[in-house]
Order: structure tokens, then C-alpha cells, then sequence
């Protein structure tokens, strides 16, 4: 007989706090209080005793932290809200209301009067913008203290 290992496999859970009967690929399965509810790779859903989950399973930090705009984070998790659309800004900036923000789609007027897509083979036609008290700076470029920092936060989309 051969002998195989579960692969690694991040799954989602929660612990009930109430009976509760989960509907899964095997059929009813009644869930009781402290169980936890699994779900799967497939969105299935299924019980697991504490004890057993305890046995199978151990916490896993992900790169993406669960964000509120109370949260403080580093300049690294900073630049993953901003590609996934978010605003961030700093908690040691002067300036209130500043942030800053992924610009896509950029273009300029050239000297000929020309519009210009600022497409480039390796970053895509995207930068960083500070949006601050006296107007908007496209490729703003993070100083050594912004990006040391660990006061970031995720600015409420308006």
C-alpha cells in the first residue's frame, strides 16, 4: 500500500456558535456548537470537529492582511491595496486629506501638441499618484522614510 501526504491547501474557516445543519457533497451533515465549518477548494462546505481541525489545520498568514482604514501596514502591503484599486496614505504626513493612488491610462501633451500613451513594455501604462493639498503629482516616487514606514493605512474610497 502506498502512503501519500495532504498537499498544502489554504482553506477558509470559522467556528459556530450554534447548531446548524451544512449541506455538503456527502449529504447533510449536522454541525454543533464550536465545530468549525470549512470550505473548500471547490466552495464545498463541510463540519470538522475542534479537536480533529486543531490535528489537520494551523493559522496561515497570507500576504493579503485584512484591511480596514484602521489598520496600519507596511509600504510593501501599501502597494498591494493600490494595485488592487485602493488609496493609501500616511499617518506621519503634514498634509491632511493627501494620499496616494495607482494612475492608469496616462498620457501627456508633447511640445507639438501632440497626446502621447505613456505605454511601456515592463510597468504597463500605470504610476503612482500623490494626490495632495496643492494638486495631483504623477510618478511620485517614495522617500526612504515612506517607505521604512509602517503607519500606512487604506484611505475610504470617495
Amino acid at each position: 500500500m502506498a502512503k501519500y501526504v495532504k498537499k498544502p491547501v489554504v482553506i477558509e474557516a470559522y467556528q459556530t456558535d450554534k447548531e446548524m445543519i451544512i449541506h455538503t457533497l456527502e449529504g447533510d451533515m449536522k454541525a454543533s456548537i464550536g465545530d468549525y465549518i470549512i470550505t473548500g477548494v471547490n466552495g464545498e462546505q463541510y463540519p470538522c470537529k475542534p479537536d480533529i481541525f486543531r490535528k489537520t489545520y494551523e493559522p496561515v498568514e497570507t500576504d493579503e492582511p485584512e484591511l480596514t482604514s484602521n489598520t496600519h501596514f507596511s509600504f510593501g502591503v501599501a502597494l498591494q491595496v493600490l494595485k488592487k484599486g485602493g488609496q493609501c496614505a500616511r499617518e506621519g504626513w503634514n498634509g491632511k486629506g493627501q494620499y496616494i493612488e495607482l494612475a492608469t491610462n496616462i498620457s501627456y501633451v508633447n511640445a507639438e501638441n501632440k497626446t502621447i500613451n505613456a505605454d511601456h513594455d515592463c510597468i504597463g501604462n500605470m504610476a503612482i499618484a500623490f494626490v495632495g493639498t496643492s494638486g495631483v503629482q504623477l510618478g511620485w516616487l517614495a522617500s526612504q522614510s515612506d517607505m521604512l514606514a509602517n503607519d500606512w493605512y487604506m484611505k475610504e474610497n470617495k
